[in-house]
């Protein structure tokens, strides 16, 4: 496995991927942290060019908010946090859902905790971009990284520029 930290955005974002530049982790805090949530860790993570994931966030700071969604990602779940991980995917940036209206779209209308959830797991944030949920209220919800962090995303993604 190889990391990088790729910066600019809110935060230095920190990526993990395989030989074959497909995502295994990723997040806003540094590689001890990262690669604590690995399910393949016992393979050494060693620094080196992690190729067109650094391109495609590049993109996504210029102004290509879907860049992301063009990186391969691979984490391992239960069949309900899989299911939520790839509806995240799914979730247009810029358009941010509810955790109740996630539910509904994997067909688990009565689910928006664990959808809740499966996103405090999701361990390939911004590339699974779980910043695109939101309370019912409209509010922010909760975000791993922080809340400034997640505001950040979704203000770049609606085409807003940060304060």
């Amino acid at each position: 496995m190889k990391f990088d930290v790729l910066t600019g955005g809110p935060a230095d974002l920190t990526v993990v991927t395989d030989d074959n530049d497909v995502v295994l982790a990723a997040g806003f805090r540094d590689l001890s942290e990262i690669s604590r949530i690995l399910t393949e860790a016992s393979e050494e993570i060693v620094a080196a060019d992690i190729g067109e994931v650094a391109v495609h966030w590049r993109d996504y700071l210029a102004g290509d908010v879907n860049a992301l969604e063009r990186v391969a990602v691979r984490q391992a779940g239960s069949p309900v946090q899989v299911q939520v991980w790839a509806a995240l995917r799914q979730v247009p940036a810029g358009e941010p859902v509810s955790y109740g209206e996630l539910a509904g779209v994997i067909d688990r209308p009565r689910a928006a905790r664990a959808v809740g959830s499966a996103c405090g797991s999701n361990a390939i944030a911004p590339f699974v971009p779980c910043h695109r949920v939101i309370a019912a209220s409209g509010g922010l919800g909760g975000y791993g990284y922080g809340l400034p962090i997640k505001q950040w995303l979704l203000n770049h993604e609606a085409g807003r520029f940060p304060v």
